[in-house]
Protein backbone atom coordinates (compact mmCIF):
# COMPACT_ATOMS: atom_id res chain seq x y z
CA UNK A 1 0.00 0.00 0.00
CA UNK A 2 1.04 3.58 -0.80
CA UNK A 3 2.08 5.84 2.05
CA UNK A 4 2.53 9.32 1.73
CA UNK A 5 5.27 11.16 3.78
CA UNK A 6 5.02 14.39 4.44
CA UNK A 7 8.58 15.20 5.17
CA UNK A 8 11.29 17.37 4.20
CA UNK A 9 13.15 16.26 0.78
CA UNK A 10 16.50 14.80 1.35
CA UNK A 11 19.29 16.14 -0.77
CA UNK A 12 20.70 14.54 -3.67
CA UNK A 13 22.69 12.19 -1.22
CA UNK A 14 25.70 11.73 -2.01
CA UNK A 15 29.03 11.62 0.62
CA UNK A 16 29.62 15.45 1.89
CA UNK A 17 26.66 16.91 -0.06
CA UNK A 18 24.32 19.36 2.49
CA UNK A 19 21.00 18.25 2.44
CA UNK A 20 18.93 20.56 -0.19
CA UNK A 21 16.16 20.74 -2.14
CA UNK A 22 16.88 18.94 -6.04
CA UNK A 23 18.43 22.22 -7.79
CA UNK A 24 17.05 22.89 -11.28
CA UNK A 25 19.80 22.92 -13.78
CA UNK A 26 17.56 24.59 -16.13
CA UNK A 27 15.68 27.57 -14.57
CA UNK A 28 18.10 30.43 -13.39
CA UNK A 29 15.65 33.13 -13.51
CA UNK A 30 12.91 34.09 -11.72
CA UNK A 31 9.50 32.07 -12.56
CA UNK A 32 7.97 33.41 -15.14
CA UNK A 33 4.18 35.18 -15.33
CA UNK A 34 1.46 32.47 -14.33
CA UNK A 35 3.79 30.04 -12.23
CA UNK A 36 2.32 28.24 -10.40
CA UNK A 37 3.85 29.65 -6.94
CA UNK A 38 5.53 27.89 -4.38
CA UNK A 39 5.58 24.25 -4.07
CA UNK A 40 7.06 21.57 -2.41
CA UNK A 41 7.14 17.86 -2.59
CA UNK A 42 5.34 14.57 -1.12
CA UNK A 43 7.13 11.24 -0.96
CA UNK A 44 5.19 8.51 -1.28
CA UNK A 45 6.75 4.81 0.31
CA UNK A 46 5.27 1.73 -1.91
CA UNK A 47 5.77 -1.72 0.27
CA UNK A 48 4.30 -4.09 -2.91
CA UNK A 49 7.14 -5.48 -4.83
CA UNK A 50 8.38 -3.95 -7.81
CA UNK A 51 9.65 -6.75 -10.09
CA UNK A 52 12.14 -5.35 -12.58
CA UNK A 53 13.53 -5.94 -16.31
CA UNK A 54 16.68 -7.00 -14.92
CA UNK A 55 14.40 -10.05 -12.66
CA UNK A 56 15.35 -8.50 -9.69
CA UNK A 57 12.49 -7.53 -7.12
CA UNK A 58 12.97 -3.87 -5.49
CA UNK A 59 10.76 -4.94 -2.30
CA UNK A 60 9.50 -1.24 -1.18
CA UNK A 61 10.53 2.03 -2.17
CA UNK A 62 10.09 5.61 -1.90
CA UNK A 63 9.10 8.48 -4.70
CA UNK A 64 9.25 12.07 -4.74
CA UNK A 65 5.73 13.80 -6.40
CA UNK A 66 5.25 17.42 -6.89
CA UNK A 67 1.48 18.20 -8.59
CA UNK A 68 -0.09 21.53 -9.66
CA UNK A 69 -3.42 21.98 -10.61
CA UNK A 70 -6.69 20.39 -9.41
CA UNK A 71 -7.91 16.57 -10.25
CA UNK A 72 -11.59 16.79 -11.41
CA UNK A 73 -14.19 14.34 -10.07
CA UNK A 74 -13.63 12.12 -12.99
CA UNK A 75 -9.89 12.13 -12.41
CA UNK A 76 -9.57 13.02 -16.47
CA UNK A 77 -7.50 15.79 -16.51
CA UNK A 78 -4.37 14.20 -15.01
CA UNK A 79 -0.86 14.62 -17.18
CA UNK A 80 2.11 13.09 -16.23
CA UNK A 81 5.40 15.24 -16.70
CA UNK A 82 8.70 12.70 -17.21
CA UNK A 83 12.06 14.58 -16.47
CA UNK A 84 15.27 13.83 -18.29
CA UNK A 85 18.64 12.61 -17.39
CA UNK A 86 19.15 14.85 -14.83
CA UNK A 87 16.14 16.56 -13.96
CA UNK A 88 13.63 16.12 -10.91
CA UNK A 89 10.08 16.09 -10.08
CA UNK A 90 10.53 19.88 -9.64
CA UNK A 91 8.71 20.51 -12.84
CA UNK A 92 7.09 23.87 -12.36
CA UNK A 93 6.83 26.92 -9.47
CA UNK A 94 9.23 28.11 -6.95
CA UNK A 95 10.87 25.66 -4.29
CA UNK A 96 9.10 26.10 -0.87
CA UNK A 97 12.66 25.22 0.68
CA UNK A 98 14.66 27.76 -1.59
CA UNK A 99 13.00 30.84 -3.56
CA UNK A 100 16.01 30.67 -6.48
CA UNK A 101 15.26 27.22 -7.39
CA UNK A 102 12.63 27.37 -10.24
CA UNK A 103 11.15 24.46 -12.17
CA UNK A 104 12.69 23.02 -14.56
CA UNK A 105 9.78 22.87 -17.00
CA UNK A 106 8.52 26.74 -15.67
CA UNK A 107 7.89 27.92 -18.81
CA UNK A 108 5.77 24.63 -20.00
CA UNK A 109 3.91 24.14 -17.12
CA UNK A 110 1.11 26.70 -15.24
CA UNK A 111 -1.77 28.87 -15.43
CA UNK A 112 -2.14 30.13 -18.92
CA UNK A 113 0.67 28.19 -20.48
CA UNK A 114 0.77 25.40 -22.81
CA UNK A 115 0.06 22.95 -20.05
CA UNK A 116 -2.49 24.95 -18.59
CA UNK A 117 -3.38 24.03 -14.56
CA UNK A 118 -6.28 25.90 -14.53
CA UNK A 119 -7.45 23.01 -16.77
CA UNK A 120 -5.41 19.42 -16.23
CA UNK A 121 -3.72 18.38 -12.80
CA UNK A 122 -0.28 17.89 -13.51
CA UNK A 123 2.55 15.76 -11.61
CA UNK A 124 6.15 15.07 -11.62
CA UNK A 125 7.58 12.15 -10.21
CA UNK A 126 11.40 11.58 -9.53
CA UNK A 127 12.55 8.63 -11.19
CA UNK A 128 13.49 5.70 -9.34
CA UNK A 129 17.06 5.35 -8.79
CA UNK A 130 17.69 8.87 -9.07
CA UNK A 131 18.96 11.01 -6.61
CA UNK A 132 16.62 13.84 -5.64
CA UNK A 133 14.41 12.42 -2.81
CA UNK A 134 13.26 8.90 -4.47
CA UNK A 135 14.91 5.81 -3.41
CA UNK A 136 18.40 5.71 -5.14
CA UNK A 137 21.77 4.10 -4.76
CA UNK A 138 22.35 6.77 -2.54
CA UNK A 139 19.65 5.42 -0.05
CA UNK A 140 19.70 3.05 2.88
CA UNK A 141 19.24 -0.65 1.96
CA UNK A 142 17.64 -2.53 4.33
CA UNK A 143 19.25 -5.34 4.30
CA UNK A 144 23.00 -3.75 4.97
CA UNK A 145 21.55 -0.93 6.90
CA UNK A 146 24.27 1.08 4.33
CA UNK A 147 23.68 2.98 0.97
CA UNK A 148 22.96 0.55 -1.55
CA UNK A 149 25.69 2.05 -3.79
CA UNK A 150 26.63 0.08 -6.72
CA UNK A 151 24.32 -2.86 -5.54
CA UNK A 152 21.43 -0.74 -6.51
CA UNK A 153 19.50 -2.85 -9.45
CA UNK A 154 19.92 -1.93 -12.83
CA UNK A 155 16.72 -0.11 -14.14
CA UNK A 156 14.84 0.54 -17.51
CA UNK A 157 12.85 2.63 -18.96
CA UNK A 158 9.95 0.37 -18.45
CA UNK A 159 10.31 0.17 -15.00
CA UNK A 160 10.25 3.74 -14.21
CA UNK A 161 6.71 3.11 -16.55
CA UNK A 162 6.11 0.71 -14.06
CA UNK A 163 6.73 2.62 -11.13
CA UNK A 164 5.21 5.93 -12.01
CA UNK A 165 1.73 3.80 -12.72
CA UNK A 166 1.63 3.42 -8.86
CA UNK A 167 1.46 6.63 -8.50
CA UNK A 168 -1.04 7.15 -10.68
CA UNK A 169 -3.20 4.14 -8.43
CA UNK A 170 -2.31 6.14 -5.53
CA UNK A 171 -3.92 9.14 -6.78
CA UNK A 172 -7.00 6.77 -8.20
CA UNK A 173 -6.05 7.48 -11.15
CA UNK A 174 -6.80 5.05 -14.25
CA UNK A 175 -5.76 6.68 -17.07
CA UNK A 176 -4.03 9.85 -18.09
CA UNK A 177 -5.10 12.22 -20.44
CA UNK A 178 -1.54 12.72 -21.66
CA UNK A 179 1.51 11.63 -20.72
CA UNK A 180 4.75 13.89 -21.74
CA UNK A 181 8.41 14.27 -21.64
CA UNK A 182 11.26 15.61 -23.27
CA UNK A 183 14.49 13.78 -24.50
CA UNK A 184 14.51 11.01 -21.81
CA UNK A 185 11.33 12.26 -20.40
CA UNK A 186 9.80 11.15 -24.03
CA UNK A 187 11.12 7.84 -24.10
CA UNK A 188 8.89 7.44 -21.11
CA UNK A 189 6.22 9.00 -22.50
CA UNK A 190 6.64 6.01 -25.28
CA UNK A 191 7.18 3.69 -23.14
CA UNK A 192 3.67 4.03 -21.29
CA UNK A 193 2.21 4.03 -24.47
CA UNK A 194 3.71 0.94 -25.21
CA UNK A 195 3.54 -0.76 -21.58
CA UNK A 196 0.63 0.29 -20.54
CA UNK A 197 -1.67 1.68 -23.64
CA UNK A 198 -5.47 1.51 -21.66
CA UNK A 199 -3.74 4.20 -19.53
CA UNK A 200 -2.41 6.95 -21.65
CA UNK A 201 -4.98 8.49 -23.84
CA UNK A 202 -2.44 11.24 -25.82
CA UNK A 203 1.60 10.50 -26.09
CA UNK A 204 3.69 13.79 -26.10
CA UNK A 205 6.95 13.02 -27.30
CA UNK A 206 9.81 15.78 -27.22
CA UNK A 207 12.88 15.90 -28.86
CA UNK A 208 13.35 12.06 -28.22
CA UNK A 209 13.87 8.81 -29.90
CA UNK A 210 12.63 5.37 -30.05
CA UNK A 211 16.33 3.91 -29.19
CA UNK A 212 20.21 5.26 -28.79
CA UNK A 213 22.52 5.47 -31.76
CA UNK A 214 25.48 3.46 -31.43
CA UNK A 215 27.00 7.05 -31.25
CA UNK A 216 24.84 8.15 -28.38
CA UNK A 217 25.80 5.00 -26.32
CA UNK A 218 28.96 5.61 -27.49
CA UNK A 219 29.01 8.99 -25.74
CA UNK A 220 27.39 7.33 -22.47
CA UNK A 221 30.04 4.79 -22.10
CA UNK A 222 32.99 7.14 -22.27
CA UNK A 223 30.51 9.57 -19.63
CA UNK A 224 30.58 6.33 -17.53
CA UNK A 225 34.39 5.09 -18.07
CA UNK A 226 35.14 8.87 -16.85
CA UNK A 227 33.34 8.04 -13.29
CA UNK A 228 34.07 4.45 -13.24
CA UNK A 229 37.88 5.60 -13.75
CA UNK A 230 38.32 8.48 -11.03
CA UNK A 231 40.24 6.72 -8.13
CA UNK A 232 37.38 7.99 -5.73
CA UNK A 233 35.07 5.59 -7.10
CA UNK A 234 35.92 3.15 -5.08
CA UNK A 235 33.45 0.64 -7.38
CA UNK A 236 30.35 2.25 -6.33
CA UNK A 237 31.13 2.39 -2.73
CA UNK A 238 32.88 6.11 -2.29
CA UNK A 239 29.71 6.59 0.49
CA UNK A 240 31.82 4.40 2.51
CA UNK A 241 34.71 5.94 2.22
CA UNK A 242 33.68 9.79 3.01
CA UNK A 243 34.44 10.92 -0.84
CA UNK A 244 32.46 11.86 -4.40
CA UNK A 245 34.10 11.28 -7.51
CA UNK A 246 33.79 14.54 -8.61
CA UNK A 247 36.75 14.44 -11.20
CA UNK A 248 35.33 11.80 -13.62
CA UNK A 249 31.56 13.20 -12.72
CA UNK A 250 32.73 16.27 -13.58
CA UNK A 251 34.10 15.13 -17.34
CA UNK A 252 30.81 12.93 -17.89
CA UNK A 253 28.70 16.27 -17.82
CA UNK A 254 31.15 18.04 -19.99
CA UNK A 255 31.11 14.98 -22.63
CA UNK A 256 27.16 14.97 -22.21
CA UNK A 257 26.77 19.17 -22.14
CA UNK A 258 28.23 19.07 -25.67
CA UNK A 259 25.90 16.87 -27.14
CA UNK A 260 23.15 18.96 -25.79
CA UNK A 261 24.37 22.19 -27.26
CA UNK A 262 24.39 22.96 -31.33
CA UNK A 263 27.60 23.92 -33.40
CA UNK A 264 26.10 27.07 -33.96
CA UNK A 265 24.96 27.60 -30.34
CA UNK A 266 28.23 27.12 -29.14
CA UNK A 267 29.94 29.14 -31.73
CA UNK A 268 27.29 32.29 -30.93
CA UNK A 269 28.04 32.00 -27.16
CA UNK A 270 31.82 31.41 -27.74
CA UNK A 271 33.54 31.29 -30.66
CA UNK A 272 37.45 31.11 -30.73
CA UNK A 273 37.45 33.54 -27.63
CA UNK A 274 40.19 33.73 -25.18
CA UNK A 275 39.06 33.49 -21.35
CA UNK A 276 42.16 36.18 -20.44
CA UNK A 277 44.61 36.13 -23.50
CA UNK A 278 48.02 37.08 -22.70
CA UNK A 279 49.11 40.26 -23.82
CA UNK A 280 47.86 41.31 -27.27
CA UNK A 281 45.93 38.40 -27.31
CA UNK A 282 48.78 36.16 -27.39
CA UNK A 283 48.15 32.24 -26.87
CA UNK A 284 49.43 31.27 -23.39
CA UNK A 285 51.30 28.05 -24.76
CA UNK A 286 49.86 25.65 -21.76
CA UNK A 287 47.35 23.17 -20.75
CA UNK A 288 45.07 25.43 -18.58
CA UNK A 289 42.03 27.12 -19.40
CA UNK A 290 42.86 29.31 -22.27
CA UNK A 291 38.93 29.26 -24.56
CA UNK A 292 36.19 30.75 -22.55
CA UNK A 293 34.32 27.12 -24.18
CA UNK A 294 36.80 25.00 -22.04
CA UNK A 295 36.10 27.76 -18.77
CA UNK A 296 32.14 27.19 -19.26
CA UNK A 297 32.67 23.33 -19.75
CA UNK A 298 34.75 22.89 -16.34
CA UNK A 299 32.17 25.33 -14.67
CA UNK A 300 29.55 23.03 -15.94
CA UNK A 301 30.98 19.92 -14.98
CA UNK A 302 32.27 21.01 -11.60
CA UNK A 303 28.83 22.38 -10.65
CA UNK A 304 27.35 19.22 -11.59
CA UNK A 305 29.52 16.79 -9.72
CA UNK A 306 28.39 18.91 -6.21
CA UNK A 307 24.86 17.94 -6.28
CA UNK A 308 24.57 15.09 -8.38
CA UNK A 309 25.28 10.96 -7.21
CA UNK A 310 27.40 9.47 -9.82
CA UNK A 311 25.87 5.96 -9.19
CA UNK A 312 22.34 7.53 -10.33
CA UNK A 313 24.44 8.73 -13.36
CA UNK A 314 25.39 5.36 -14.56
CA UNK A 315 22.19 4.00 -14.18
CA UNK A 316 20.29 6.58 -16.02
CA UNK A 317 22.52 6.48 -19.15
CA UNK A 318 21.99 2.70 -18.87
CA UNK A 319 18.63 2.82 -18.62
CA UNK A 320 18.60 5.16 -22.02
CA UNK A 321 21.17 2.38 -23.73
CA UNK A 322 18.93 0.08 -23.13
CA UNK A 323 15.78 1.67 -24.06
CA UNK A 324 14.46 -0.14 -27.51
CA UNK A 325 11.06 -1.42 -27.89
CA UNK A 326 11.56 -2.61 -31.25
CA UNK A 327 13.98 -4.94 -29.91
CA UNK A 328 11.72 -7.88 -29.11
CA UNK A 329 9.86 -7.26 -32.47
CA UNK A 330 12.93 -8.11 -34.73
CA UNK A 331 13.50 -4.58 -35.00
CA UNK A 332 10.55 -3.20 -36.37
CA UNK A 333 9.35 -0.11 -34.66
CA UNK A 334 5.73 -0.31 -36.12
CA UNK A 335 5.05 -3.75 -34.72
CA UNK A 336 7.10 -2.27 -31.48
CA UNK A 337 4.19 0.12 -31.51
CA UNK A 338 0.97 -1.59 -32.76
CA UNK A 339 -0.30 -1.51 -29.05
CA UNK A 340 -0.32 1.64 -28.65
CA UNK A 341 -3.72 3.55 -28.61
CA UNK A 342 -3.04 6.70 -27.84
CA UNK A 343 -2.84 10.04 -29.78
CA UNK A 344 0.60 11.31 -30.61
CA UNK A 345 2.24 14.21 -30.62
CA UNK A 346 5.83 14.74 -31.75
CA UNK A 347 8.09 17.47 -32.11
CA UNK A 348 11.56 17.87 -33.09
CA UNK A 349 14.45 20.92 -33.51
CA UNK A 350 16.21 21.34 -36.62
CA UNK A 351 19.76 21.81 -34.73
CA UNK A 352 19.49 18.79 -32.12
CA UNK A 353 21.94 16.79 -33.48
CA UNK A 354 21.80 14.46 -30.52
CA UNK A 355 18.03 13.11 -31.24
CA UNK A 356 17.95 14.57 -34.69
CA UNK A 357 14.71 14.95 -36.54
CA UNK A 358 15.30 12.28 -38.33
CA UNK A 359 14.71 9.84 -35.07
CA UNK A 360 10.80 11.63 -34.70
CA UNK A 361 10.00 11.12 -38.41
CA UNK A 362 10.95 7.48 -37.88
CA UNK A 363 8.47 7.24 -35.28
CA UNK A 364 5.99 9.09 -37.28
CA UNK A 365 6.46 6.48 -39.95
CA UNK A 366 5.81 3.94 -37.81
CA UNK A 367 2.85 5.71 -36.45
CA UNK A 368 1.34 6.31 -39.31
CA UNK A 369 1.95 2.93 -40.46
CA UNK A 370 -0.08 1.39 -37.81
CA UNK A 371 -3.15 4.07 -38.76
CA UNK A 372 -2.39 6.01 -35.21
CA UNK A 373 -3.43 9.73 -34.96
CA UNK A 374 -0.48 11.46 -35.00
CA UNK A 375 0.76 15.09 -34.95
CA UNK A 376 4.25 16.26 -36.32
CA UNK A 377 6.20 19.52 -35.60
CA UNK A 378 9.67 20.12 -36.64
CA UNK A 379 10.92 23.34 -34.95
CA UNK A 380 13.89 25.34 -36.79
CA UNK A 381 15.61 26.08 -33.78
CA UNK A 382 19.44 27.12 -33.04
CA UNK A 383 20.27 25.73 -29.86
CA UNK A 384 20.66 22.36 -30.05
CA UNK A 385 18.85 19.65 -28.44
CA UNK A 386 18.57 21.91 -25.04
CA UNK A 387 15.70 23.71 -27.11
CA UNK A 388 13.20 21.66 -25.67
CA UNK A 389 13.64 23.39 -22.57
CA UNK A 390 13.39 26.71 -23.52
CA UNK A 391 10.79 29.12 -24.05
CA UNK A 392 10.20 29.08 -28.20
CA UNK A 393 6.66 30.88 -28.85
CA UNK A 394 6.24 28.32 -31.83
CA UNK A 395 7.01 25.50 -29.72
CA UNK A 396 5.01 26.78 -27.40
CA UNK A 397 2.04 27.34 -29.90
CA UNK A 398 2.06 23.87 -31.01
CA UNK A 399 2.03 21.90 -27.11
CA UNK A 400 -0.63 24.88 -26.63
CA UNK A 401 -2.61 23.71 -29.57
CA UNK A 402 -2.79 20.31 -28.70
CA UNK A 403 -3.20 20.43 -25.00
CA UNK A 404 -6.26 22.92 -26.16
CA UNK A 405 -7.41 19.81 -28.71
CA UNK A 406 -7.63 17.66 -25.46
CA UNK A 407 -9.31 19.65 -23.27
CA UNK A 408 -11.70 20.34 -25.99
CA UNK A 409 -12.29 16.26 -26.34
CA UNK A 410 -12.89 16.36 -22.56
CA UNK A 411 -15.31 19.09 -22.29
CA UNK A 412 -12.55 21.04 -19.71
CA UNK A 413 -13.01 24.88 -19.57
CA UNK A 414 -10.85 27.48 -22.12
CA UNK A 415 -7.61 28.38 -21.45
CA UNK A 416 -7.15 31.45 -19.08
CA UNK A 417 -4.14 33.61 -19.28
CA UNK A 418 -1.22 33.91 -17.29
CA UNK A 419 -0.94 36.33 -14.94
CA UNK A 420 0.59 39.31 -16.63
CA UNK A 421 -0.60 37.75 -20.07
CA UNK A 422 3.66 37.21 -20.94
CA UNK A 423 3.39 33.66 -21.69
CA UNK A 424 -0.46 32.84 -22.04
CA UNK A 425 -0.03 30.98 -25.35
CA UNK A 426 -3.45 32.10 -27.42
CA UNK A 427 -5.23 28.90 -28.92
CA UNK A 428 -4.59 29.84 -32.34
CA UNK A 429 -1.30 31.24 -32.50
CA UNK A 430 -0.33 27.61 -33.75
CA UNK A 431 2.51 27.34 -36.32
CA UNK A 432 1.25 24.32 -39.26
CA UNK A 433 1.69 21.24 -38.30
CA UNK A 434 1.84 18.04 -39.99
CA UNK A 435 -1.16 15.82 -38.79
CA UNK A 436 -2.65 12.43 -39.76
CA UNK A 437 -5.68 11.23 -38.25
CA UNK A 438 -6.24 7.32 -37.67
Amino acid sequence: MPVSVPAGEPACATSGAPAAQAPSTFAKTPPSPGSVGQVAPQFIAFDEPLKLSSGQTLDAYELAVETYGTLNAERSNAVLICHALNASHHVAGVSASDPKDIGWWDNMVGPGKPVDTNRYFVIGVNNLGSCFGSTGPASINPATAKPWGAAFPVLTVEDWVRAQARVADHFGIARFAAVMGGSLGGMQALGWAVTLPERVAHCVVIASTARLSAQNIGFNEVARRAIITDPDFHGGDYYAHNTVPHRGLSVARMIGHITYLSDDDMAEKFGRAQREPAASGAYRYGYDVEFEVESYLRYQGEKFSRYFDANTYLLITRALDYFDPARTHGGDLSAALASATADFLLVSFSTDWRFPPERSRELVRALLKNGTSTTYAEIDAPHGHDAFLLEDSRYHAVVAGYFDRIARAQGLPERAAAAAGADAVAPTSAPAAVEVPA
